[in-house]
C-alpha cells in the first residue's frame, strides 16, 4: 500500500525513493506478486566512508535477493564527506540519484533532488557532504512508453490501462480497495496510430 494517512495524522515523518522496474518483452503481463526482504537478502558493506546496501540484482560483488525479471542494480550509499564511491560497471544503462547533499562528478557538484544518468566513462562519485545517493542501472528492455503509473511497450495497452483506473476495473491492495476512488481527471493517454 501507499498509504500513509494514519502516519501522518499522528505526526510521522517518511522519507522514502520509489523505484520502478520496466519488465522486459514478453513479461509485461505477468500477475503482479510482493515479496519483503531484509537481513542477508539486502547485503550490506562499508568502505573508506561509504556504508552501501544492496537492494537488487548484482554489483558490487554481491547479489541481492529480490527476484529480478532482467540484469540489474540498485543500491543505496551512504556517503561521509570526501568519500567516493564507483559506479558499478557492466550495464549499458546507468543512472544515480542524490536523494541528500552533494557530490562531484567529473568535476562538477550536483545537489540532491537530481538523477545523473551516466555514460560509459562515469565511474566514481565523490561526496562533498554527507549524503545520499541511490545508483541503479540495467540492461535495456526495449521501448517503453510512460502514462501516470502506467508503463508498456504498447500505446494501446496504456490507453486500456486509463480507461481500466478509471472505471475502477483495477484490483487494489486489500487494504486500498475501500479508500479507492477514480481520478475523475486522468484522461487516457493519446494513442497514435
Amino acid at each position: 500500500s501507499e498509504r500513509f494517512e494514519h502516519a501522518r495524522a499522528h505526526g510521522d515523518h517518511l522519507h522514502g525513493i520509489q523505484a520502478w522496474v520496466a519488465l522486459p518483452d514478453g513479461m509485461e503481463e505477468i500477475d503482479p506478486s510482493f515479496s519483503h526482504h531484509s537481513g542477508d537478502d539486502l547485503p550490506q558493506w562499508q568502505d573508506g566512508g561509504v556504508a552501501g546496501q544492496l537492494i537488487a540484482g548484482s554489483a558490487y560483488g554481491l547479489s541481492a535477493g529480490a527476484k529480478t525479471c532482467s540484469p540489474l542494480f540498485y543500491a543505496h550509499l551512504d556517503m561521509q564527506a570526501g568519500s567516493t564511491a564507483e559506479i558499478p560497471g557492466g550495464y549499458k544503462e546507468r543512472a544515480l540519484y542524490i536523494a541528500t547533499g552533494a557530490v562531484e562528478m567529473d568535476g562538477m557538484r550536483h545537489e540532491s533532488g537530481r538523477m545523473l544518468v551516466l555514460g560509459a566513462a562515469a565511474s566514481r562519485v565523490k561526496a562533498l557532504e554527507h549524503a545520499t545517493v541511490m545508483v541503479l542501472g540495467g540492461e535495456p528492455v526495449g521501448e517503453r512508453h510512460l502514462y501516470w503509473n502506467f508503463v508498456s511497450s504498447s500505446k494501446d495497452r496504456l490507453a486500456q490501462a486509463a480507461e481500466d483506473w478509471k472505471a475502477g476495473r483495477m484490483k487494489l491492495p486489500d487494504a486500498d480497495d475501500k479508500e479507492f476512488t477514480p481520478l475523475p481527471d486522468a484522461p487516457p493517454p493519446p494513442v497514435r496510430a
